[in-house]
C-alpha cells in the first residue's frame, strides 16, 4: 500500500509543486494522476522513487515511512519499483536483451534466471524474439515495449509510468495500454497521462491534481477538472 499523508514539496526558489496532498493505494490498484503540466504528477512519481524527499507530510509505502530522514533502504525500496518514461531512456549500444536484463545484472542473478526472465517480459509486451536486436531498428511503440519489459523484469510489485504514450501515435498508444491491462491486477499501475482518450475510455480511479493540490477522486473517472 501507498500512503500519502498531508504531503507538501517545495523546491528552493519556492515553487509549490504539491500542496497537503493526501490519498492512498492499494496493492494491485490501476490509478490515472492526471492534470495540466505543472500539476504535481510527476513529482508524486519522484516522491514515491524517494528521489524527492517532501517537505513536510509522510509517505509510507508497505509499512516503511520513506519520507524519515533516517530511511536506510532505498536500493530495496526501488527494487520494487519499475519506471516508464515518456522518451523511454533506452541504451542504444545495448541490444533489447541487454536493456531489459540490466536491473538484474546488477544484482548477480543467475543468468539462466536473467535469460527466462528477460524471454518472459518480452512475449508479455509482444517483442518475443527480438532479444539481438538494437534500438536503433525499432520504431518508437516497440522502444515503449521495451521500456516496459525493462520495468517488469524482477517481478517489480509497482510500475510507475510518467507520460508513456505521450510520444506516441493513437494507434500505438492503445497497443501499449493493452500491455498495462495485461498487467491489471497483477502488479499496482500508476499512470501520469494528458491522453483524455485513454483514461475516459479505462474508467479506472482517476486522481484529479491541480497547481499542486487533489481536487478530485474518482473511482471510477474520466479526465476533467
Amino acid at each position: 500500500m501507498i500512503i500519502f499523508e498531508k504531503v507538501t514539496k517545495k523546491f528552493p526558489l519556492g515553487n509549490l509543486a504539491l500542496d497537503n496532498i493526501s490519498f492512498e493505494i492499494t496493492n494491485n490498484e490501476f490509478v490515472f494522476f492526471v492534470g495540466p503540466s505543472g500539476a504535481g504528477k510527476t513529482t508524486i512519481l519522484k516522491l514515491i522513487l524517494r528521489e524527492y524527499l517532501p517537505t513536510e507530510g509522510s509517505i509510507t509505502i508497505d509499512g516503511w515511512e520513506i519520507s524519515s530522514k533516517n530511511f536506510n533502504q532505498t536500493v530495496t525500496l526501488r527494487r520494487k519499483i519499475g519506471m516508464i518514461f515518456q522518451d523511454f531512456k533506452i541504451l542504444n549500444d545495448k541490444t533489447v536483451f541487454e536493456n531489459v536484463s540490466l536491473s538484474l545484472m546488477l544484482t548477480n542473478t543467475a543468468f539462466s534466471k536473467i535469460k527466462k526472465e528477460v524471454e518472459e517480459a518480452l512475449k508479455l509486451v509482444g517483442l518475443d524474439g527480438k532479444e539481438k536486436v538494437f534500438p536503433q531498428q525499432l520504431s518508437a511503440g516497440e522502444l515503449q515495449r521495451v521500456a516496459i519489459a525493462r520495468a517488469i523484469i524482477g517481478e517489480r510489485e509497482i510500475l510507475l509510468a510518467d507520460e508513456p504514450t505521450g510520444n506516441l501515435d493513437p494507434k500505438t498508444s492503445w497497443e501499449i495500454m493493452k500491455i498495462f491491462k495485461k498487467l491489471e491486477g497483477k502488479r499496482t499501475i500508476i499512470i501520469a497521462t494528458h491522453n483524455t482518450d485513454i483514461v475516459n475510455s479505462l474508467q479506472k480511479r482517476v486522481i484529479v491534481l491541480k497547481e499542486g493540490r487533489l481536487i478530485k477522486d474518482l473511482k471510477k473517472g474520466g479526465y476533467e477538472i
